[in-house]
Formats: C-alpha cells, sequence, structure tokens
C-alpha cells in the first residue's frame, strides 16, 4: 500500500493485514479520491472499518482537517498508529479501536466525507450503515457517504434520508454514494 497523491505522495505504508482485513487496493483508493477531488481539502473524514487506514491517511495527505479511523482489530489500529507515526502525523486524527456502531457514537462533528468499507460477507453490517447514516445528522448537509461492497450485492437506491447519486465497479469491488 502506498499514499497516492498530496503531502505524503508515493510514501508506502507498513504492515500485514491481519486475518479478515482486506485492504481497498491501491487502483480503487485513486478512483475514490479523484473523484472527491478538493472536496477532500479541509473535510471532516470519517474512515470506517479503516483496516489499515489507507484510505484515511491518504485524506490526511490530500489535507483532511481531522480524520477518524474507526476499527475493531487492536493489531490494525497499531498499524494505523505506526504509519501515522512513521509519516510524522501528530494531530487531525481520531483512532476509535471498536466496532463501527460504537464509532459512530464517538463522531462529535458533522462528517463532510464518509467512507465505510466492512468485510464483503458482513451484510448486516451495510444495512446497519446504511440505516444509522440514512436517520441521523452524522453527514453535514452536503455530505458524502461511499460505501466499499462486492460487485455482487446490491445496495439500495435510498435509505432513511440518503439517496444514492453514483455507483461504479472496478475489479471485484464496487462503490456507492450517496448524499443527504
Amino acid at each position: 500500500m502506498r499514499v497516492i497523491s498530496g503531502k505524503f505522495r508515493s510514501r508506502h505504508l507498513r504492515g500485514t493485514p491481519p486475518a479478515g482485513i482486506r485492504p481497498t487496493s491501491d487502483k480503487l483508493k485513486e478512483t475514490i479520491f479523484n473523484i472527491l477531488g478538493s472536496k477532500v481539502q479541509g473535510a471532516t473524514f470519517f474512515d470506517g472499518c479503516a483496516g489499515l487506514g489507507g484510505i484515511g491517511i491518504e485524506a490526511i495527505s490530500r489535507g483532511a482537517a481531522l480524520v477518524y479511523f474507526a476499527e475493531q482489530s487492536r493489531k490494525a489500529c497499531r498499524i494505523i498508529r505506526e504509519n501515522l507515526q512513521a509519516l510524522q502525523v501528530e494531530e487531525g486524527f481520531r483512532i476509535l479501536e471498536m466496532d463501527l456502531a460504537k464509532a459512530l457514537d464517538h463522531v462529535e462533528t458533522a462528517l463532510d466525507i464518509a467512507f465505510v468499507d466492512p468485510p464483503y460477507e458482513r451484510e448486516d453490517i451495510y444495512h446497519a450503515c446504511l440505516d444509522r447514516f440514512g436517520n441521523s445528522s452524522l453527514l453535514s448537509g452536503d455530505g458524502l457517504l461511499i460505501i466499499e461492497y462486492s460487485k455482487r450485492k446490491e445496495l439500495p437506491d435510498i435509505a432513511g434520508n440518503l439517496r444514492k447519486i453514483r455507483s461504479l465497479v472496478q475489479g471485484d469491488a464496487a462503490l456507492a454514494f450517496y448524499t443527504p
């Protein structure tokens, strides 16, 4: 894994994913951030089911003001901390070592961008995530929720007050983009 662009461009991230963690590919990460463009600059960003934190670190590199990393694996959180330390990032982030539902309870401000990438087989997490974001004020008025999922699955077009505005398939992965 590497940082694609921004302040830490081309820096490699350390760590081997623990069992059950599937990092977002560099190609898909690049696609996500090309779509987001300048929206990341100054944003409050949420990296849910963060794994090794590649998405959140990319957001920091591209100028996000605050990044929440939500990951329940202790080993993965340790790797996130080590990578942030290696990049000399000392502020502008919070690591929430807990499951996604509990982590969302610790978000203290409306999110401009939320990226959630649960294990593909955990459909319960996808539905709970859409329900939570769709029936709360977790996202800012012009916020964006991006969910990575298996292209073999389908996500709804409407979830509470969220509306899917875009879908994209790349390899085995798919992305769904929702706005309030």
